[in-house]
């Protein structure tokens, strides 16, 4: 079936003529029909528009152009701005608003050849680490549909488990990537901060967001990286590093590679069969050669705490804008006043204001310095810590999450114990460094995917991937599919 298949392997298809971009893209329409009444990856697609793309697609393709992504298609987290495409960011604030601009990753693909379809499922705003503060329902994990996919780009791991697009696009503030990548057995990129361009994606903490990659092997993660990654002008903070060629990185020659392994992250709460399946990929490292190193990161207990004052106060002035005065739902009210309350409070869901409102009080009078600024400082620490471990070694090895997928519902009620899910993964956002989530095993009783984490220094996307790489080629673990 075409829409099990990668994208080198459908790339390659596609240019010898074995199949065409419209069989292609029909593949993948047919499997969200089947199977996504259950998984509720999508929170809509345009079946028509993503056909006339992939025709479009086949008349490049005869007339001999070539590009790297000619007629994949690839579906879009619902918090980046496509041109004539429904933009809610799984929110009933934004109401029917269509964007009327391409965002800058978007516009990569597009000139990359890709067909770009459908709406893929979140956390509203992206807040949230299980897929369930959607405004348009809960998207359900394909290896188990009582499961949580994880979050908050939850359908974008399903879309992809799940066989329903080639490949996909979410964002990562706090580990959004790649938790559901782990949770869901497919291949999930956080690139450095300032890698790829965040113009056009809507904001939740912008000194934390991230756009990146959900593939089905690390081979294609490093296509769609080389795509996407570059300076842009129109986003401040985007960096003008060269990018490389990241392909050309994965040669499977770790051999002396030294992966530190930090002692605070193998802690009490970690599932004993994570634990097991993260010790044996570190063998399997060792055993292609790689040395493991114990290090040290001391103000890792400190990430949680940091990472949500951080985030909440950027996302409490971020939002801000959304007033029912400009665009989005409207609900009038006697004054402005009234106007703004009434429209915020029946707009925004329930994880949304509880973080609305913790960010507005760490940002008040009073608070700033004892928690913001504060915050900011142990930041700093926090980033200096894998600075200095980079320093001995070429990448960091850990558990991306510390449980499998758990089942929907169990963590709803309790906000500590869900905001703990991302407790490997938040530091990488925190010190605006690289990570990957790659499968490395499965557990016994119910079956659901066990995610390894390798952590690069800034813009070390390469040795990143040639890491994750070495580990795919030597292991089946990225070949399993779920029974959906």
């Amino acid at each position: 079936m075409l829409n099990q298949l990668t994208i080198s392997k459908l790339a390659a298809k596609l240019a010898g003529r074995e199949v065409s971009a419209r069989e292609a893209m029909q593949s993948c329409l047919d499997q969200i029909e089947r199977v996504d009444g259950n998984i509720h990856a999508f929170i809509s697609h345009d079946a028509a528009d993503a056909l006339a793309q992939a025709d479009a697609a086949d008349k490049d393709i005869s007339a001999g152009v070539q590009k790297p992504l000619l007629g994949i298609p690839i579906a879009i987290k619902d918090v980046l701005a496509v041109k004539n495409q429904p933009l809610n960011c799984g929110s009933k604030i934004l109401g029917k608003f269509i964007s009327p601009y391409d965002a800058a990753a978007i516009e990569k693909l597009k000139s990359a050849g890709a067909i770009v379809f459908g709406r893929l499922n979140m956390d509203e705003f992206a807040m949230g680490s299980s897929t369930e503060n959607s405004a348009f329902g809960v998207t359900r994990n394909p290896w188990d549909t009582m499961r949580i996919p994880g979050g908050s780009s939850g359908g974008s791991a399903a879309a992809v488990a799940a066989d329903e697009c080639i490949a996909s696009l979410g964002t990562d503030t706090g580990g959004s990537i790649r938790q559901p990548a782990a949770l869901c057995g497919c291949v999930g990129l956080k690139p450095t901060y300032g890698r790829i361009s965040r113009y056009g994606l809507v904001a939740f903490a912008s000194s934390l967001d991230q756009i990146g990659p959900f593939t089905k092997d690390v081979h294609d993660s490093a296509t769609l990286l080389g795509v996407l990654s570059g300076v842009d002008l129109r986003d401040s903070t985007s960096v003008p590093q060269p990018v490389p060629n990241y392909i050309a990185a994965l040669d499977g020659k770790i051999k002396g590679l030294k992966l530190g392994l930090p002692k605070e992250y193998m802690i009490g709460g970690l599932d004993a069969e994570v634990k097991a399946a993260v010790d044996a990929a570190v063998k399997k490292f060792q055993n292609l050669g790689a040395e493991i190193v114990e290090i040290s990161l001391p103000h890792t207990d400190y990430a949680v705490a940091t990472y949500y004052i951080i985030a909440t106060a950027e996302a409490s002035a971020n939002l801000a804008r959304f007033d029912g005065i400009r665009y989005g739902a409207r609900i009038d009210g006697n004054d402005p006043t009234e106007l703004y309350s009434r429209t915020r409070g029946a707009g925004f869901g329930a994880e949304v204001k509880r973080r609305i409102i913790l960010g507005t009080y760490v940002l008040s009078s009073g608070y700033y310095d004892a928690y913001y600024l504060r915050a900011q400082k142990v930041r700093t620490l926090i980033r200096n810590d894998f600075l200095r471990a980079f320093e001995t070694v070429d990448a960091i090895v850990t558990p991306t999450s510390p449980t499998a997928a758990f089942k929907i519902g169990e963590k709803s009620n309790d906000p500590l114990q869900m905001y703990l899910s991302d407790i490997f993964t938040i530091s990488c956002n925190l010190a605006g460094i690289c990570g990957i989530s790659i499968p490395c095993g499965f557990t016994k009783s119910p079956k659901l995917p066990i995610g390894l984490q390798l952590l690069g220094k800034p813009f070390g996307e390469e040795m990143l991937l040639k890491a994750a790489h070495a580990y795919e080629q030597n292991t089946l673990w990225h070949q399993e599919k779920p029974p959906v």
